[in-house]
């Protein structure tokens, strides 16, 4: 197993995107925490739970030493939780701009801090940050949120120059459609659920929507020895949707 002894700690890691990178880890043989507000879905024995409101500056380090505490160091962070929402700038609040930016931005670049001396005593570790396609792209009503995932792209390109010494590495991950259970019923609340299932099928090149075990695979690839020489890059995981250039159906 390419992550066998690894500690992990993996923020929002208890459904959707966050569980099938905590799943794919658990495989490979890592020690496991998540760490998020609301309850994890169907929890599992080998995964250490911490109940944390991400949004609170004040609480990040005191996950990241739970982790390292309970498992004795802390080799992997996956900034995975984070916030969306859509709001035309003309109806934006601030109270709404800052709540996103403290979940999405704020949340990693301090939980990153907090890692940094239990990576160090370890000789280094991975840092995995979730960006969206939509740091690179955008669909209407998403100012904040695709303004979030340009900076934790460009957060990623910054902690790998500044980490690289320590024997740190920091990607990110970028994914585009991925089932879940928010997308199937935005699906199924539409019309004609059908249709639009084939139609957002014939936008992906794979012939498929994307799953988030396809996120985790990536996951342990970048957490893992394999990836000794990449650092720095933000991943696009999305079926080729976003290379393919839109023609009438």
């Amino acid at each position: 197993m390419d992550l066998e002894g690894r500690i992990a700690l993996v923020t929002g890691g208890g459904r959707g995107i966050g569980r099938g990178i905590v799943d794919r880890l658990l495989a490979e043989g890592a020690r496991v925490a998540v760490a998020q507000r609301s309850a994890v879905e169907e929890p599992r024995s080998d995964v250490l739970v911490i109940p944390a409101d991400l949004s609170d500056p004040a609480s990040l380090a005191a996950v990241v030493d739970a982790v390292a505490e309970h498992f004795g160091g802390l080799d992997i962070l996956v900034n995975n939780a984070g916030v969306m929402f859509e709001r035309e700038l003309d109806e934006l609040t601030i109270d709404e701009w800052q709540s996103m930016i403290a979940i999405n931005l704020t949340a990693p670049v301090f939980l990153a801090k907090a890692a940094l001396p239990h990576m160090r005593r370890r000789g280094g570790g991975s840092i995995i940050n979730l960006g969206s396609v939509e740091g690179l792209a955008a669909n209407p009503g998403h100012t904040a949120y695709s303004t979030t995932n340009g900076g934790v792209h460009g957060m990623t390109r910054a902690m790998a120059v500044d980490l690289g010494a320590d024997g740190i590495r920091v990607n990110a991950i970028a994914p585009g459609w991925i089932t879940s259970d928010l997308s199937e019923r935005y699906l199924d609340s539409l019309s004609d659920p059908a249709s639009a299932r084939a139609e957002l099928e014939r936008l992906h090149p794979a012939g498929r929507l994307g799953q988030p075990t396809d996120v985790g695979d990536l996951a342990v690839f970048l957490a893992s020895d394999r990836s000794g020489f990449v650092t720095g890059q933000t991943i696009v995981v999305d079926g080729g949707r976003t290379v393919r250039l839109p023609t009438p159906a």
